[in-house]
């Protein structure tokens, strides 16, 4: 070791190093970058802003969605629906689980500041996430591929939820050790996962549908990868668990508020803001109608829309299942990917909100991380950096209309 160069010395002692310890290293510089990209927003940020001319790294991390889940830790959930003046059911805390919330409110409590929790959860979510992460994709890529994952993860255009106070970091922890133990045939942890997943932001009836295809891959590859009784068994509970436990909050909000339709009517209330009515719910109407209000916004009209929607669809599939570098990932992930885009689709009206939703499929980070060319790696980087400075710019430093909400 003696006779090496200290540049060799130091890339040994980094493959050397612990997997957690180069985890947290990586994820502690993206932090960095991100903590400094938010205080650039803060520095930019105008009257125009929802923060003002004053706006501080404080502000920033505790606005938007964070002000709810603190409403939610210090009111809780209102047992009477609140109303706007044309007796429509207004936006309100059932839209948001209650596990980040009152989480954050404990971690808080030495620190006498929910926001301070907040920022814990996110921080420590994240970079366990990012563990979780590296270990899933190591025996499908290899080390230093797994490794570049992480940076694109923790440094991606999303990055900013690691460190402020939104439920995501929290979700994807969950998610991705949900994930994993699938991939290790691992069900039993489900159990306990699937109900942490519901109760901290919607989504696990997207897994509930992974689950569903995961155990009919199962069954149809059964002479090469033996499928138990047991295992068939915890599949099917499982997903029927998942489901239950999808659909407990909707029973929740009506037993509290006597309204059987308290928590859809909650969630259409913020579909309202963009005057496409939100009186019922109906699978895929919310992409179908957003395809024909953007492109119709754009001067393009709905047609242009719908086949915009539709290639997108198709071409996302193709992408799943042809691209070489996301074969690599394996079968689970893609079929969570594909589960997690079919409930997207079915529930959701696509709006800015759309690029903080897709964090979920951030497993599919790791195709890019395939090819072993520094350039291309470097390339990934950057791109990641600038879409994080565009994202933070925008929701934060300009933050002005209903289009820029994260």
């Amino acid at each position: 070791m003696a006779d090496l160069s200290p540049s060799t010395r130091v890339a040994a002692s980094w493959v050397t190093a612990p997997v957690a310890v180069r985890v947290g290293v990586l994820y502690l510089a993206a932090r960095f970058v991100t903590t400094g990209l938010l205080l650039l927003a803060a520095n930019l940020s105008t009257f125009g802003s929802r923060f003002g001319p004053d706006a501080t790294l404080a502000t920033l991390v505790t606005g938007w969605d964070a002000q709810w889940y603190w409403y939610v830790a210090v009111h809780g959930y209102p047992t009477v629906l609140p109303l706007t003046g044309s007796g429509q059911v207004a936006e309100n805390q059932w839209a948001f689980m209650p596990l980040y919330a009152y989480l954050s409110e404990a971690v808080g409590l030495p620190f006498g500041a929910w926001a301070v929790g907040a920022v814990i959860v996110s921080l420590v979510a994240g970079y366990l996430a990012s563990l979780v992460l590296f270990r899933m994709l190591t025996p499908k890529l290899g080390d230093p591929a797994a490794m570049w994952a992480v940076v694109f993860f923790a440094a991606g255009p999303l990055a900013a939820l690691f460190q402020v106070g939104y439920a995501e970091a929290l979700f994807l922890l969950w998610l991705f050790l949900s994930l994993w133990a699938v991939m290790q045939r691992r069900y039993g942890w489900l159990y306990l996962l699937i109900p942490l997943m519901g109760f901290t932001r919607p989504g696990v009836l997207a897994f509930a549908l992974f689950l569903a295809l995961h155990g009919i891959h199962r069954w149809l590859t059964r002479r090469t990868d033996s499928l138990t009784g047991v295992h068939v068994v915890h599949i099917v509970a499982l997903g029927a668990w998942a489901v239950i436990v999808g659909f407990s909050w909707q029973v929740i909000a009506a037993a509290v508020t006597g309204d059987a339709d308290a928590y859809l009517a909650t969630e259409l209330a913020w579909r309202r803001n963009w005057g496409l009515g939100g009186e019922g719910f109906v699978p895929v109407e919310g992409f179908i109608q957003g395809a024909a209000f953007w492109f119709t916004q754009w001067g393009l009209g709905p047609i242009v829309g719908y086949v915009a929607l539709a290639v997108t669809v198709i071409g996302f599939a193709a992408f799943l299942v042809f691209v070489p570098q996301v074969k690599k990932l394996g079968v689970d992930l893609r079929l969570w990917a594909a589960s997690y885009g079919v409930y997207l689709l079915l529930v959701f009206f696509p709006q800015s909100s759309i690029f903080r939703l897709l964090l979920p499929m951030s497993p599919l980070v790791g195709a890019f991380a395939v090819p072993r060319s520094t350039v291309w790696r470097v390339g990934v980087l950057c791109a990641c950096l600038g879409g994080q400075w565009w994202w933070i710019y925008t929701m934060y430093a300009l933050g002005d209309t209903i289009e820029r909400v994260p």
